[in-house]
């Protein structure tokens, strides 16, 4: 024994005298001491990434051996290059450690603090980060104090058993190697198919983006985010081009005298289902709708999502960037930082969860001063429910918009409703009986149900916003109202309900593009907003892309607005629909699919003009 322990264990080469099968053993001792060690950084990291959700979600780690493949494998190949660099396994591992353990603690506070995960794009914002986690108080709980301990020990083992040091010439070989690895399993930490095979929702709310990412570990899901972290610019960007448009215009002032109270709701699946003459109403479901519109400037948004993806459009109209789903993770330019810079106080509601689209942090990336949610308002209006419904929402609401109203400075409120989010039942009735609102008798009983329950939502809805309004109206504050419905809803699957209605949703004429994208709009001033505007705002509104609702919005109220919605006003007079699918519609009313050179001239200007507001903030 003492003779393995002078000539094997604490050696930096073999001994004089071992034969070739020792001296690969002595290689493959301290081979398999960094390489188990490493492995058990991957481990600490599966243990922390959990945060404080508790043991569950670990034990299921190990229902999925692909997992724990997928979050070992990282610090044991850095830990292989990094012994091929450094010719030393306990520096190796300290160094592999380093980035394992400090990215793993980062993120069990940011999940514990935030409920939001460390991904690949947060490493760009290293200076936010720091001011962020100065925010809050950092603390050791027993596992966080355990897998400091762990973590040491692994390296005292190391630095005592395990001091070999290959010559150069193998040290090249091991790195080597382990960059082939390294190159070899980028696709695979990539994949989406991988990523998505590799899921793990037993224990997690799957609709919590911040559980669905550590239901997969945390190495595994940080890399696979790696390729998200530099989005593609569009064909043709230049990010001086982008900068010389900007540049031509300053940031317009809004007059004291002229400051108004901007309130904009955006209600969850709202469209107005009366356009569709397939339907046989029994009653006028959407007549406080239409008695808003022949007071407001009316038109239709024609939006990028349907039955879902909610932000894209809420999103878009906050920031006037055409698609409105980038991975906001910092401070991002939008109209409601520029409404601060005028002077206006900032706040909305959604009365559900603060993680659905993680708006718990977004929203104040966006600036937006205050926003309440289930977790710090409606919760405990509800009794602990998770979502509120609108008879809960609208008075809470308006209540507080008047009060802000009456502080003094400025408000823009932006709210975001959940009630009218699918499914809808399809074997009761939620809202009274079937034939309250339609009749059509060939119908099937689902659909029917479905269909009923979708009707008697939003003509709930409408009973609640027109309270509202009737509020508003009464006030003696100056209060401008636009409203929205986010995307056409869910009946169904495979959109059932419509089919069964005969409503052509092939989007191959104008007419049923229309069908699958529309949603209506509506902007409302009361009489004191009228004053001090010294304007009426009535009449028909043009077809837009929710991106230029704002645009639309400002020019109601003779405003200028900021440099991006003066740089991207050509685009929208000339092409106010501009879709992800590729169709625009023209000034003249023209649904265009084959763009003419001047139009595509401007489309690579407008998406050009939004990738530079998304990525070079200006507050």
């Amino acid at each position: 024994m003492r003779q393995l322990f002078s000539c094997f264990l604490f050696q930096k080469r073999p001994a004089e005298g071992l034969s070739a099968s020792g001296r690969a053993a002595f290689w493959i001792w301290n081979a398999l001491l960094l390489g188990g060690a490493a492995a058990g950084l991957g481990l600490l990291s599966l243990i922390l990434a959990p945060s404080q959700f508790g043991w569950e979600l670990f034990w299921d780690y190990w229902d999925h051996p692909g997992l724990i493949a997928l979050n070992l494998l990282p610090p044991v190949v850095l830990a292989a290059l990094l012994y091929g660099i450094a010719g030393r396994p306990w520096l190796a591992y300290v160094l592999t450690a380093l980035p394992v353990l400090g990215l793993s603690f980062g993120n069990y506070y940011k999940l514990a603090f935030r409920d939001d995960p460390v991904i690949a794009a947060d490493l760009l914002l290293l200076g936010e980060a720091g001011n962020m986690a100065g925010k809050y108080q950092l603390y050791l709980t027993d596992k966080l104090t355990a897998a400091l301990v762990c973590a040491a020990a692994g390296g005292a083992v190391l630095a005592l058993l395990a001091r070999g040091r290959p010559a150069g010439r193998c040290r090249a070989l091991t790195a080597g190697a382990a960059l082939i690895c390294a190159l070899a399993l980028a696709p695979v930490y990539a994949s989406d198919e991988i990523y998505q095979a590799n899921e793990n929702k037993e224990h997690i709310n799957q609709w919590a983006s911040s559980q669905q990412y550590m239901s997969r570990g945390f190495l595994y899901p940080l890399l696979h985010s790696v390729k998200d972290a530099f989005p593609q610019p569009p064909q043709g960007y230049d990010q001086r081009e982008a900068a010389a448009w900007l540049a031509q215009y300053e940031d317009g002032v809004i007059p004291e005298d002229q400051k108004v109270n901007i309130v904009g709701v955006m209600l969850e699946a709202f469209a107005d289902f009366s356009d569709y003459e397939q339907i046989q109403f029994t009653q006028d479901v959407y007549a406080g709708w239409h008695a808003l519109e022949a007071e407001g400037y009316s038109g239709s948004l024609v939006t990028n999502i349907f039955a879902g993806g909610t932000i894209n459009t809420e999103r878009a109209f906050l920031t006037g960037v055409g698609i409105g789903d980038h991975d906001y993770r910092g401070g991002t330019s939008s109209y409601a930082w520029y409404l601060k810079s005028q002077g206006y106080q900032t706040s909305g509601d959604h009365p559900s969860s603060a993680w659905f689209y993680n708006r718990e942090n977004i929203n104040e990336f966006l600036g937006f001063d205050q926003y309440r949610f289930t977790e710090n308002c409606y919760g405990d209006i509800t009794g602990g429910e998770e979502t509120a419904w609108d008879y809960t929402l609208f008075p809470v609401l308006t209540d507080s918009i008047l009060r802000q109203a009456e502080s003094g400075a400025p408000l823009f409120s932006f709210s975001v409703s959940y009630q009218g989010h699918g499914p809808y039942g399809d074997y009761e009735c939620w809202w009274g009986e079937v034939e309250d609102y339609f009749s059509n008798p060939d119908l099937q009983p689902a659909s029917r149900y479905i269909l009923s329950n979708y009707l008697g939502s939003v003509m709930d809805t409408q009973k609640h916003l027109t309270a509202m309004v009737d509020a508003f109206r009464a006030s003696e504050e100056p209060i401008v109202l636009v409203v929205f419905g986010d995307h056409k809803p869910w009946l169904g699957n495979g959109n059932s309900v419509y089919q069964d209605l005969g409503i052509d949703l092939s989007q191959e004429t104008e007419e049923s593009f229309y069908s699958y994208w529309s949603t209506p709009y509506v902007i409302w001033a009361n009489g004191a907003a009228k004053a001090v505007l010294g304007r009426d705002i009535a009449g028909k509104g043009p077809d837009i892309s929710p991106c230029f609702l704002m645009n639309v919005l400002f020019e109601q109220l003779g405003w200028t607005g900021d440099a991006y919605m003066q740089a991207v006003d050509q685009c929208r007079t000339e092409l106010p629909v501009i879709h992800s699918s590729g169709a625009c519609l023209t000034a003249d009313g023209t649904l265009a699919r084959d763009l003419t050179e001047d139009q595509r001239a401007l489309v690579r200007r407008f998406e050009s003009l939004g990738y530079y507001r998304v990525r070079h903030f200006s507050s």
